[in-house]
């Protein structure tokens, strides 16, 4: 751990130490890394005594995969955010665009005298909080997290716990893109009583019925570009809210998965309808190319291996925007 990282850590850790109210806001469609740690975080404040929020500004409500997280029951509607928190935590943010709807929260605490703690690891961060824990190398913001609750001498409960894991498979892909520290600290997670197995299957290994029929229909339309990605080839296809007729949006979530597991093709790109002519476009590389540069040059962001972006238009429009980025 550098040393600016370890004395960030300290700061934060005194900044929450004192704290008596407490909002953690995660990204917009939050994912398990970042409500996970907007969770972990928010039930060791609250064990402390502190009152503790966590929120988000969209969707409405918390994506069924992630529901087992929050036992303690923390999550509030983003309607219920005060206007200006005392002390804001915007957790796995680049931006503060990332907060959607309760983006005026952060102005609005800053301008109160109050402070923004901004915790991530995404390498396009932008400083937007007054006081930071940023560490690019992290494999997921669970891992900063895990480090702050133990500048913070906070019990490390299987609920918590339990948080911080699902964060950690989430953004290492199952631990394809892991080192031996992010293994390391898996186990340290299972021996605080994770049960790995249940995590995995909530995660990402349960679908309703219907579910097996969208895949059917988007799967049947896949492309594949062979002399996209300078040659190395990409592989496309669209959910549209057709497909998603009877399933919730975060179904169609795990196709990128499946679509990226096509030999011969570089990159992998799904986009997901969200209302009618607006879409969410997610990105994955098998290794060599840097898809965080084409999603950040279209308005996106995220990781070299792992990105995405927004889009507007009709299926056949989004298709070849992605098409053209690749070319």
């Amino acid at each position: 751990m550098g040393t600016d990282l370890a004395a960030d850590l300290a700061a934060a850790a005194d900044l929450l130490r004192t704290a008596t109210d407490v909002t953690l806001l995660a990204h917009v469609s939050p994912d398990a890394d970042a409500l996970g740690s907007a969770l972990a975080l928010g039930m060791a404040l609250h064990a402390r005594g502190a009152v503790v929020r966590v929120s988000f500004g969209f969707p409405a409500e918390v994506p069924r995969s992630l529901r087992g997280l929050d036992p303690v029951g923390l999550v509030v509607p983003a309607a219920e955010v005060p206007a200006v928190p005392s002390l804001l935590v915007a957790l796995d943010c680049a931006s503060e665009q990332r907060l959607g709807q309760l983006v005026d929260r952060v102005p609005a605490t800053t301008a109160a005298g109050g402070r923004v703690l901004v915790v991530d690891h995404h390498v396009a961060n932008t400083r937007f909080g007054t006081d930071h824990v940023l560490d690019e190398t992290a494999p997921a913001t669970v891992v900063l997290v895990l480090a702050l609750l133990d500048e913070l001498g906070a019990e490390l409960t299987p609920a918590i716990a339990t948080c911080l894991y699902a964060g950690l498979i989430g953004d290492t892909g199952s631990f394809r893109r892991a080192t031996p520290d992010t293994h390391a600290t898996a186990g340290r997670l299972i021996a605080a009583g994770v049960d790995p197995t249940a995590v995995a299957r909530e995660l990402m290994d349960s679908h309703p019925f219907g579910w097996l029929r969208m895949v059917s229909s988007v799967l049947a339309r896949a492309q594949f570009v062979p002399d996209a990605v300078d040659g190395q080839g990409l592989v496309v296809t669209v959910v549209s809210l057709t497909d998603l007729v009877g399933l919730d949006p975060e179904d169609a979530d795990s196709v990128v998965d499946l679509v990226r597991t096509v030999d011969g093709a570089e990159v992998a790109a799904v986009a997901k309808e969200l209302t009618p002519g607006r879409w969410s476009v997610s990105l994955r590389a098998v290794g060599s190319a840097d898809v965080r540069a084409v999603a950040a040059s279209l308005g996106g962001g995220g990781h070299r291996l792992a990105a995405g972006f927004p889009a507007q238009g009709s299926a056949e429009d989004v298709l070849v925007l992605i098409k053209n980025a690749f070319a």
